[in-house]
């Protein structure tokens, strides 16, 4: 059997960014829980150089919202990397999913070898689809939703790996 781009891609995307929103909103009761300000966590560093918390969540939304604008050959709407608060972060996460959900399999079909052309602040890369998402799009996405996790951790959010997992589709639930 095969898998379309759109099995591989979106339903991924969707059922982690769910489990991403939980994380962010479990962060938030354990900070009124201790009678702290939740967005203390939103500036949040693992270390000098890495990015803060607010830009994982936001690189990580728009990693998924970039694969499928690719792959389905459409334009991804902008947002405007502003987020200051969790509320934003986690209303920036809706609107992702949101968007993600308007896709229909139908989209993404075409030839898998197609070039998918990515543009970083330093180089532009031609990827085939299939490479595209299997070594670009997923690997990104989940580094930055790993990172996000982890840095939650690190301020003591009592998180495991069911909360990152999430609501995983097993038969029988």
């Amino acid at each position: 059997m095969s898998l379309s781009l759109y099995e591989v891609t979106i339903p991924t995307f969707l059922l982690t960014l769910g489990s991403l929103k939980a994380v962010l909103e479990k962060a938030v009761a354990h900070a009124e829980a201790r009678k702290f300000d939740p967005n203390v966590f939103v500036s949040m560093r693992l270390y000098p150089d890495m990015l803060p918390f607010n830009r994982q969540v936001q690189i990580a939304t728009d990693a998924a919202k970039g694969a499928a604008a690719r792959l389905s050959n459409t334009e991804a709407p902008k947002f405007e990397d502003n987020e200051t608060t969790m509320a934003e972060l986690i209303a920036r996460i809706v609107k992702t999913i949101d968007y993600l959900q308007s896709f229909k399999p139908e989209q993404f079909t075409g030839d898998d070898s197609r070039v998918i052309n990515v543009k970083t602040p330093r180089i532009s890369f031609d990827f085939k689809a299939a490479d595209f998402v299997r070594h670009w799009a997923l690997p990104n996405f989940f580094f930055h939703v790993t990172t996000a996790y982890a840095m939650l951790r690190h301020g003591g959010v009592q998180l495991g790996k069911a909360d990152f997992l999430g609501n995983l589709p097993i038969l029988g639930n």
